[in-house]
C-alpha cells in the first residue's frame, strides 16, 4: 500500500473523480512499470491537460508520479504549495538553477520514486500530435541513474484541451495510455554523457514512445519531428 500522506491523497480526491468522468480510458501496460524501486516514466506531451490523464494513469498503476514541471506552475496561489507538498519537481528553465531539477529527479529516482518526464520539454509543435524531438533531460536522468525508462505513449487528452485551437471541450472522451517495455539502453552503459550520447539515447526513447503512439493510433508514425524554430523543420 502506498503511504501517500494528507496532501497526496487530497490530490486524488480532487483530481480522480474529475478525470473517471470525463475520459473514457484504455489503460494497458502496468505490467511494465516495477511495483517499487526507482524508475523513469518517459510520455509523450500531446495537451496541457494530459498531465492530469497521465498522473491518473500512473496512480492506477500503483505509483505515486513525481512531475518534472515548470518553476512557474509553483508560484500559482494554492496550487504551487499543494503540488510542492505532492513531492512534484519544480524545472528552473534558462537560468543558473536549472540543474536543481535534475539533482531533484537523480534524488527522487534514487530513493525509490516514480518520476514523469516528457522528453519533449513541452507540448508537441508536431501539427497532427506526433512526438517531436526530445530534449536531453531524460538521459541524463537515465545515466546517471541507471533506473529502468518505461516508454510510455498517451493519446485523447487533446480532446480536452487542444494546443493547436486552444479549445475546451468538457465532455467525456477516450484517453488511451499505454506502456512498452523498459528501452534498452545497455549500449551506453557507462558512457560518457557526451552531447552525441546524450542525443542517441534521447532518440532510442522517443522513438520507442512514438512507436506506441502508432499502435494507438492504429498508423504508421512520420519521422520525428523537428520545431521549425531549430531551424530544420523534421528529421
Amino acid at each position: 500500500m502506498r503511504k501517500l500522506g494528507f496532501w497526496p491523497r487530497f490530490a486524488v480526491i480532487l483530481v480522480k473523480p474529475l478525470m473517471t468522468a470525463l475520459t473514457r480510458r484504455d489503460w494497458r501496460g502496468f505490467e511494465h512499470i516495477p511495483a517499487t524501486g526507482g524508475v523513469i516514466l518517459a510520455f509523450n506531451h500531446v495537451s496541457h491537460a494530459d498531465p492530469f490523464t497521465a498522473a491518473h494513469y500512473v496512480y492506477d498503476s500503483g505509483r505515486w508520479p513525481q512531475f518534472l514541471a515548470k518553476e512557474s506552475v509553483f508560484r500559482i496561489p494554492v496550487a504551487g504549495k499543494i503540488l510542492h507538498w505532492c513531492r512534484q519537481i519544480p524545472v528552473f528553465r534558462g537560468t543558473v538553477d536549472a540543474a536543481k531539477a535534475l539533482d531533484a529527479a537523480i534524488s527522487a529516482v534514487s530513493a525509490g520514486g516514480c518520476v514523469v518526464i516528457y522528453p519533449e520539454g513541452t507540448t508537441t509543435r508536431e501539427p497532427n500530435l506526433w512526438p517531436m524531438k526530445g530534449k536531453t533531460g531524460v538521459a541524463r536522468l537515465a545515466l546517471a541513474t541507471g533506473a529502468p525508462v518505461i516508454p510510455i505513449a498517451q493519446d485523447g487528452a487533446q480532446q480536452l484541451f487542444d494546443p493547436r485551437t486552444k479549445k475546451f471541450r468538457l465532455k467525456r472522451v477516450p484517453v488511451a495510455v499505454w506502456a512498452g517495455p523498459p528501452v534498452d539502453l545497455s549500449a551506453w552503459q557507462g558512457a560518457e554523457p557526451t552531447r552525441a550520447v546524450l542525443d542517441a539515447v534521447t532518440d532510442e526513447i522517443t522513438n520507442h514512445i512514438r512507436d506506441l503512439l502508432s499502435e494507438i493510433r492504429g498508423e504508421p508514425a512520420p519521422p520525428i519531428y523537428v520545431p521549425v524554430r531549430a531551424g530544420k523543420g523534421q528529421a
